[in-house]
């Protein structure tokens, strides 16, 4: 498929399909830049950190005028100049013979031509003579201001020293900019990074701050901390920290086969060398602290930068600095044509490619080898080896999370904010030393809650494990709950949650899912809380929720890793003295029922985007069940990428950059639900294409060709399931959780195989109830709504908090006695009708 790719695309390519393809691009970047809050802030900077002209000097997706302007023969051309052979690396992994696949290169490239030659390009650092100062309007809370200083390309020998100075700068809970702006509640969030691509390297400090802070202090605030790191220096602790971290990094990075080959494919590309990742490692291992304070002052101190604001819109007084730069365009050379007489030659084979190769035989999933072992105070644990990577991963899992705010739902949110306090100081040292002990270790352990649990993720390498687990066991049971580090989270998420009005997708899933749960259900309400239920919160409130529900009795506890289980069950017996309590969980959850398919609209002004859910409450999960064939059957319909739903939305109606559609129960019911971004102008017909396909397939179902299709991907994609550590863990969690034995995975396996086609029109028939789901639209209503009432639904409005609007009408003024209608003359109904 690759090399048909490279070599007869062109073949397929015709002006129509571009036009397509061009719409859909547009739709990304909408949705990406466009409307997404801070999305052009990338695009903003590199315009004025980089010369007109130079590659970086705009995004990859580009401007909406350059798409308008070019047609399929610049797609052409452009193909014609870069996609050839002797400018690709192909680069296989996995269960593979090597000399086999060569020999499938060669059978499918190897007849390819070459296309013109491609030379490495180097160009000159920017130099910035002044601070360029810039600033753009945004659908934003938190203003920002951000610093970009120029560096070096990646693989430069001073890209790791940089990478060290921006870590004590603006890195993490010790750094210069967390310790002054973030723990001392001036910023939101801040911090400063290194990044690096081919021809350049960009040093970036940046801040957002709170609503009512001033964006010209928080700049001085930021070069406060560069002054600060040239008094404070780098130590020798840093330096252990940054290197112990990167290693980690790395290994992580290898623990897949899409991480591996991935990083073959970038070191020979841009190095050379697939073999790199030895060179890299003894250049970060070699960084000292000499070199360090050397690029400090060669990149950082005195020098200039870009500085961007961004701001509230309607608040342009808000930023840093008035605007002094604008795009130079004068002193621009447009490169030599570099598409002219290019032509298009086909490969010439001795075999026929439009025989397409069969796929092999589903690969055949057994479960990862694992262990089981139950602790008396109820602890449940099961554990896998896996020495692929030296490292260890353990996973917590305590059920309850958010289902347990239905106790006292005025504290919704209590258990995120939990566990937020769990992640920071222990009653033995802050937040700030336990981080730093981490970070030598080369380790993480960070406490969550989602909607059906708690969880605490640990990530050692194993000869540090020792050392990790003694900081597992201070976080889990001697946190300090300390009031001044409480009452910045609390600051923190009340500003979050009061964000998420500038993010129509977090809007139209809270009140997807207000409509779905109803009142009264916990579900109804976010994870994180409400403005309202966050606000009641106390710190002896938390403490409660810890006592009360941190508990072994309803603790699964999953490791993987290169560790025995006589090696590891050891050392955690400090768990065997955590003490059980009985936790109650909640249940009886009612849901909204869906009489009829009605529209809810909630306005987004000015919008360029709409985001759409559609959908009912349907199925609980089960492993060999209805949802799991519920989920094979919705898998052409909405589950893949030429799913119907994708297929016609985005790559024929060029409507959105991505439509699906899936189920996600639990324990208990959950929704099936289709959703999209889609453009503006394109809402109505959205919407009757979702229910289009939806209906379409209720009433006639899968082909001959979608079953086969199914089977064989789901089948082959399986093989990935389990490959990484965290997937090991996750997959024997959903086994303690679900209580599934080991054979189910070839349960599955054998339902796929054997579905036919009759059952899964029966599926499509049961749990794709055309006439009784919700569509919900978060959009600019001025826009959107008059389409949407031709339709021939109901059309209800609903504010940002999911509550319905009632318009309020006026009594009109009574002039005369009204006039009585003849009770013999009956109305005449108006006949609902819909475009689908």
């Amino acid at each position: 498929m690759e090399a048909d790719r490279m070599g007869f695309l062109l073949d397929a390519v015709t002006q129509k399909k571009f036009e397509v393809q061009r719409e859909t691009v547009k739709n990304e970047r909408g949705q990406r830049y466009d409307n997404s809050p801070y999305g052009l802030v990338y695009e903003k900077v590199s315009a004025a950190l980089y010369p007109y002209g130079h590659p970086y000097s705009w995004t990859t997706i580009g401007y909406i005028e350059d798409l308008n302007r070019v047609d399929v023969n610049d797609l052409k051309n452009f193909f014609l100049r870069w996609y050839g052979p002797n400018n690709a690396t192909l680069t296989v992994g996995g269960d593979v013979t090597p000399a086999q696949v060569v020999k499938l290169a060669e059978k499918y490239f190897g007849s390819i031509p070459k296309g013109p030659e491609v030379k490495n390009m180097k160009l000159p650092a920017p130099v910035l003579t002044q601070d360029r100062y810039i600033s753009y309007e945004d659908n934003i809370r938190f203003p920002m201001v951000q610093m970009t200083l120029p560096t070096v390309p990646a693989s430069h020998p001073d890209e790791a020293a940089l990478d060290v100075l921006s870590r004590v700068i603006g890195g993490g809970r010790t750094s210069i900019i967390y310790q002054n702006l973030v723990k001392t509640q001036k910023a939101n969030q801040a911090g400063a990074y290194h990044s690096t691509s081919e021809l350049a390297g960009e040093f970036t400090l940046t801040a957002r701050t709170f609503p009512d802070k001033s964006l010209a202090d928080m700049e001085k605030e930021l070069r406060n901390a560069i002054a600060e790191f040239e008094k404070k220096g780098v130590s020798d602790d840093d330096l252990e920290k940054f290197k112990a971290s990167a290693e980690a990094s790395f290994i992580n990075r290898l623990s897949s086969v899409s991480g591996k080959t991935s990083t073959l494919a970038a070191y020979q590309t841009f190095n050379g060398n697939p073999n790199y990742l030895k060179q890299e490692m003894q250049a970060i291992q070699s960084v000292t602290r000499e070199d360090v304070m050397r690029v400090y002052n060669k990149y950082v101190k005195g020098k200039k930068a870009v500085i961007l604001s961004v701001v509230p819109k309607g608040k342009p007084e808000m930023v840093a600095k008035a605007d002094n730069y604008t795009v130079d365009k004068s002193g621009y050379k447009a490169p030599a044509d570099q598409y002219a007489g290019l032509k298009y030659v086909k490969a010439k084979d001795t075999f026929d490619r439009s025989k397409k190769p069969a796929a092999g035989a589903n690969p055949t999933i057994t479960v990862p080898p694992f262990w089981k072992q139950n602790l008396a105070n109820g602890i449940k644990v099961i554990g896998s080896k896996n020495d692929e990577v030296p490292t260890v991963t353990l996973l917590f899992t305590l059920q309850g999370g958010h289902k347990l705010e239905a106790h006292d739902p005025s504290k919704a949110g209590i258990a995120s904010l939990t566990a937020s306090m769990l992640n920071e100081s222990s009653v033995k040292r802050s937040a700030e030393d336990i981080s730093t002990e981490m970070e030598k270790l080369g380790s993480s352990i960070s406490f969550g809650s989602g909607s059906e649990s708690m969880t605490v993720q640990v990530q050692s390498p194993v000869k540090n494990l020792d050392a990790t687990l003694a900081l597992l066991e201070e976080r889990m049971f001697s946190p300090k709950f300390d009031q001044i580090e409480f009452d910045r989270l609390k600051k923190q998420r009340l500003e979050a949650i009061k964000n998420q009005s500038t993010q129509p997708t977090v809007v139209a899933d809270n009140v997807y899912n207000k409509m779905l749960y109803g009142e009264g259900n916990i579900r109804a309400v976010p994870v994180v809380g409400t403005v309202q239920t966050v606000e009641n919160i106390s710190l002896e409130d938390v403490k409660k929720f810890y006592q009360n529900y941190f508990s072994p009795s309803v603790t699964n506890l999953v490791i993987v890793g290169d560790v025995e289980q006589n090696q590891i069950m050891p050392k955690l017996a400090f768990l065997n003295k955590w003490q059980p309590k009985q936790v109650t969980m909640p249940s009886d959850f009612k849901t909204a029922g869906i009489d009829k398919t009605k529209i809810f609209i909630v306005d987004k002004e000015k919008a360029a985007q709409s985001e759409i859910r559609i959908g009912y409450m349907a199925l609980p999960y089960d492993a060999t069940g209805e949802y799991y064939k519920a989920s094979l059957m919705n898998y052409v319909l909405g589950g893949a990428f030429n799913s119907r739903i994708n297929l016609n939305l985005r790559e024929d109606k060029g409507y959105t950059y991505g439509a699906r559609s899936g189920f996600s129960g639990t324990e208990e019911a959950g929704p099936f639900t289709a959703s999209a971004g889609v453009r503006s102008n394109a809402s109505d017909a959205s919407v009757v294409e979702f229910m289009k396909e939806i209906k379409r397939f209720r009433e006639e179902g899968i082909t001959d060709e979608e079953l086969a299709f199914m089977k064989s991907a789901i089948g082959q994609s399986d093989a990935r399931r389990y490959e990484t550590s965290f997937q090991k863990a996750a997959f024997l969690n959903n086994m303690l959780r679900y209580n599934l034995t080991p054979d189910y995975v070839a349960k599955q396996n054998e339902i796929l195989q054997n579905i036919t086609k009759e059952e899964i029109n029966a599926l499509a028939k049961k749990y794709l109830p055309v006439d009784n789901m919700s569509i919900m639209l978060v959009g600019d209503k001025a826009a959107i709504k008059p389409g949407l009432e031709k339709l021939g639904y109901e059309v209800v409005e609903l504010d940002p908090d999911g509550a319905p609007i009632v318009a309020k009408v006026e009594a009109p003024a009574i002039t005369a006695e009204p006039k009585k209608e003849d009770p013999k003359k009956g109305k005449k109904a108006k006949k609902e009708g819909r475009i689908f």
